[in-house]
């Protein structure tokens, strides 16, 4: 751009506010370890470069023009204002953020951040929860666990678990309806669900009463809830008979607070651990997912994954 004036380097500014802070070139190398025929060279740089002398040459120091004290303050402001900055960069933590959906997040990943903090200590990991479908150009994160088909553009993923679903409710409908029921019977309870979706997410009640050859248009599912921690709450206190989805459920199955009531069905979805295909990521990054692939790998094949 015409008449836009260079900068000088900032090592020029650095020897200015010094010397004009001292009032003495000397003293300013003193402070900066330069010499004073370098510190002198150097508001000579300057000076040539705004065409106005910056300081009067006196017996004892120098001192101050107008425009060297109109530029002093600019320039020791500036300084000031970098020097906070950087101060504030180099303590602020490293951050790690892992992007899942709300019951993944309470159900799986929360009783496991002690672990994870631990592998990487000094880096603050934040976990943020959505309940859309993963979208690779929206998402900032750079790990991501979503449930889906495991096909996102743009992005690497890797199945942490395969859709395995199963009825459950809490002891008490359980012993109602008796050891190995017969699906129908499970027609006599509430149904709760999650929201449909359209195309359809993950596995709905009508899919799991087809597979037992039970029509659909025999279902009244009576109760529906947006969350799926709610559902999960909802079927603890007897409310009716959910679909559970493996691992969600799986410490609930182990503690006897929640029963499997009918037969398991799996399908070709199931939850991801989805990363960019293209940006590498970094050494403690490549550490987390390594560490979440061994865990639901260890999980997936251990006895609290079995009813």
């Amino acid at each position: 751009m015409a008449g836009k004036l260079q900068l000088p380097p900032l090592q020029v500014l650095v020897v200015f506010e010094a010397a004009a802070r001292h009032g003495n070139f000397t003293a300013a190398g003193s402070e900066l370890g330069l010499s004073q025929p370098a510190v002198s060279q150097r508001i000579q740089l300057l000076e040539s470069l705004l065409d106005a002398p910056l300081f009067e040459r006196r017996h004892r120091g120098v001192q101050l023009t107008e425009a060297g004290n109109s530029l002093y303050h600019i320039v020791r402001s500036s300084l000031n204002d970098i020097s906070e900055q950087l101060e504030r960069t180099r303590h602020q933590r490293s951050v790690l953020r892992i992007d899942t959906d709300m019951g993944f997040a309470s159900y799986w990943l929360m009783p496991r951040m002690n672990a994870i903090q631990a592998l990487i200590p000094g880096v603050e990991v934040q976990v943020s929860t959505s309940p859309n479908d993963y979208n690779f150009r929206d998402s900032n994160a750079p790990l991501t666990i979503c449930f889906g088909g495991g096909n996102w553009p743009g992005a690497q993923a890797q199945r942490l678990f395969p859709e395995n679903v199963v009825p459950v409710c809490n002891q008490h409908i359980k012993r109602e309806l008796g050891d190995n029921p017969d699906p129908a019977a499970l027609l006599r309870f509430p149904l709760l669900k999650l929201p449909d979706t359209r195309p359809q997410r993950w596995l709905t009640w009508e899919d799991w009463f087809r597979q037992q050859r039970l029509q659909p248009g025999d279902i009244i599912a009576s109760r529906t809830f947006n969350a799926y921690s709610l559902v999960v709450q909802a079927t603890l206190e007897g409310q009716g008979i959910a679909l559970g989805w493996r691992p969600l459920i799986a410490p609930l199955l182990a503690s006897g607070e929640l029963a499997v009531c009918g037969p398991e069905m799996r399908t070709e979805r199931g939850y991801f651990l989805i990363s960019s295909a293209t940006k590498p990521l970094s050494p403690q990054q490549q550490k987390v997912k390594s560490w979440l692939l061994d865990e639901a790998w260890n999980f997936h094949h251990s006895g609290i994954a079995l009813p």
